[in-house]
């Protein structure tokens, strides 16, 4: 097996999730965890219905809605389960007797939405990219939107496909949106949307918590058979802390926070994302051993998905890539190739390490 360097390089985690972490914030729990604050005890060990951690939790909402500037209308809620628990409970909790539910099929994950919901309500898949391969989004114009859906869904960003929605719409349905992957690295139109939620283990630390935004309207009283901790309403009645909320990631998720913030807030990431981004799908664009099959308004700059001419070639680039410092660049195993993640915490560096690679690798095999 080539070896492109023979030094030891520093390593830069390309995983989807969970993801790379800023050395600050690792170094910050590093320092707390035997003792939060003056308290002699650590994070680990704080009770959820105690003052200290109250205030933890507000103090996370209010850096939440400062970033995303969330209006006047929407609640905020910090759930178990991850974005795929919310795949079930979207159905249940925002379905009213008669409706159906409207998905848009944008690639892998939008698909594990689609069969969980039909698992509890009729769904209707109004625009789908199958027929390409899902190397596209649909337009808006071929969506098949009608009245009696409770709401329409969407996945803001494929990790598995490398796609990505660049701008939303309005619709006369409440638009729901699984931003997981995309979350809090780019300013959005809160305001177009009747339901966002988001896992924490790509952009807010580490995994086990799922954020939901919903507006008021769409709040209601959980359907017989719908666990009350389950329930939208009866969560934001009681604060997130109707059961025990997971407390570590929480105060992970203040810590991240505060990190975007101190580092410009969302303008700053949407930059350096572009900046990221675009430096790999340059190189790309111009190699003859690497292709990117995405179309290339719908490109993600977050997940770049990317094949190699010669198939044969990937499980070198991967052995070397991880011998050179570059970890967890193997694609979905749904798709296969290769998929950098470029996360907020990703620094420009990292990426100009990987095309560095990439490069003298095509030198070798191309």
């Amino acid at each position: 097996m080539a070896c492109i360097s023979s030094e030891r390089p520093e390593r830069y985690n390309f995983a989807a999730g969970p993801a790379m972490v800023p050395a600050e914030v690792l170094a910050q729990i590093r320092e707390e965890l035997p003792s939060w604050g003056d308290t002699g005890f650590s994070i680990l060990e704080q009770p959820f219905t105690g003052p200290l951690f109250k205030r933890l939790m507000a103090e996370v909402e209010d850096d939440l809605r400062g970033l995303l500037r969330i209006p006047n209308g929407y609640h905020v809620l910090f759930l178990q389960g991850g974005a795929s628990a919310q795949f079930g409970l979207l159905p249940l909790n925002l379905l009213q007797p008669g409706q159906h539910a409207a998905y848009v099929e944008s690639g892998h994950w939008a698909g594990k939405a689609i069969r969980e919901a039909r698992r509890h309500a009729e769904v209707s898949v109004i625009a789908s990219g199958a027929d390409q391969a899902f190397t596209a989004i649909p337009a808006f114009d071929q969506w098949r939107l009608d009245a009696g859906a409770g709401y329409c869904h969407i996945t803001s960003n494929e990790t598995g496909n490398g796609l990505q929605m660049q701008e939303f719409p309005r619709l006369a349905v409440p638009l729901v949106a699984d931003m997981t992957s995309d979350f809090l690295t780019r300013p959005i139109p809160v305001e177009r949307f009747g339901l966002i939620y988001a896992s924490a283990q790509k952009n807010l630390g580490v995994s086990g918590l799922c954020v939901v935004i919903v507006r008021d309207d769409l709040l209601r009283v959980p359907p017989p058979g719908l666990p009350s901790v389950f329930s939208y309403a009866m969560q934001t009645e009681h604060l997130s802390r109707l059961n025990t909320p997971p407390t570590f990631a929480l105060y992970v998720t203040g810590l991240m926070l505060r990190w975007i913030r101190h580092n410009g807030g969302l303008e700053a990431m949407a930059a350096a994302a572009r900046v990221r981004s675009r430096l790999l799908y340059e190189y790309i664009d111009g190699s003859r051993l690497f292709k990117c099959l995405q179309r290339r308004q719908d490109r993600s700059a977050i997940n770049v998905c990317f094949q190699l001419a010669d198939t044969a070639l990937v499980e070198t680039f991967l052995q070397d890539a991880a011998q050179n410092g570059l970890a967890n660049l193997a694609g979905h195993p749904a798709a296969g190739g290769v998929r950098a993640s470029l996360y907020n915490a990703m620094p420009v560096a990292g990426v100009r390490r990987l095309v560095s690679f990439m490069t003298a690798f095509e030198r070798q095999h191309g």
